[in-house]
């Protein structure tokens, strides 16, 4: 990747920050839906590791794509 391509991506990292709070805030309410009587604070951190382990599954699979 060319510096050029780095300052592109970093442009957008506010977007991509506001979009990544917008998805947890999404996956929290919607278990407040769910359950009521829900522990905010695990559910969050919940959310956030199925998020890192999703980047992860999406980094995999372009890594293969690539080869």
């Amino acid at each position: 990747m060319t510096d050029i391509q780095k300052q592109e991506i970093e442009r957008y990292r506010g977007e991509l920050e506001t979009d990544v709070r917008k998805l947890v805030d999404k996956y929290l309410s919607i278990s407040d839906w769910d359950i009521p009587e829900i522990d905010e604070h695990k559910s969050i951190e919940y959310i956030l590791q199925v998020v890192r382990s999703t980047l992860d599954d999406v980094e995999n699979e372009w890594k293969k794509r690539s080869r």
